[in-house]
């Protein structure tokens, strides 16, 4: 890529390289695939604004991801650090009942006769 691409990429923010002692850029790996990236959208006609706000979506899409993945870890532990703690299960009418660990809620076995 042209120094001058580059340039008005990092002031755009589609990429930021970090920078030596003599403000020279350095671009890391993620930096250069992120750039392989740009070029890539950019060659099927996406607007640099356009790039930029898909790439904003996309790192926003990867960071979502780790927070469920977190979240999900975070549940599992507790269920695994309390497990049967709380049981529910639904009565007749809908509502919920709060069960005790290893037990079973009570079916109704009476015949009920419905007439329209």
């Amino acid at each position: 890529m042209h120094p001058q691409t580059l340039r008005q990429y990092d002031r755009l923010g589609l990429v930021n390289p970090s920078r030596t002692a003599g403000k020279s850029r350095r671009y890391s790996l993620r930096d250069v695939m992120q750039l392989r990236e740009i070029a890539r959208l950019g060659s099927e006609g996406i607007t640099l604004e356009g790039i930029r706000r898909i790439l904003e979506l996309e790192n926003l899409n990867q960071e979502l991801a780790r927070r469920v993945r977190e979240l999900e870890s975070a549940l599992a532990d507790e269920l695994l650090n309390r497990p049967g703690r709380r049981v529910f299960a639904a009565g007749a009418e809908g509502e919920i009942v709060s069960l005790k660990n290893g037990t079973r809620s009570q079916r109704r076995t009476e015949v009920v006769v419905w007439r329209p």
